[in-house]
């Protein structure tokens, strides 16, 4: 799986989050979407890699820019994560 971390200016509110996340899930088959406008910036889980042309259009067309995109993988976090590590 992979985490995609994308910075995004214009987020104000919960709101913005909400529509952020929603486009995402429109577009795109995910395992888990967060925004956060107080850190500007939206974290989409994934089982491969998301078109990132796609995906700043899509939040383009919702009026909110994407300044970067880092693709990392994904490691599941908590405490029995190390119990199912292949």
């Amino acid at each position: 799986m992979l985490q995609t971390t994308l910075k995004i200016e214009g987020m104000m509110c919960g709101m913005c989050e909400a529509h952020i996340n929603d486009v995402i899930r429109a577009k795109f088959k995910v395992r888990k979407v967060a925004s956060s406008h107080k850190k500007g910036e939206t974290v989409v889980v994934s089982e491969g890699p998301l078109d990132e042309a796609t995906l700043k259009q899509a939040i383009a067309d919702t009026g909110y820019t994407v300044t970067s995109v880092a693709v990392a993988p994904y490691e599941k976090k908590g405490f029995f994560a190390s119990l199912f590590k292949k």
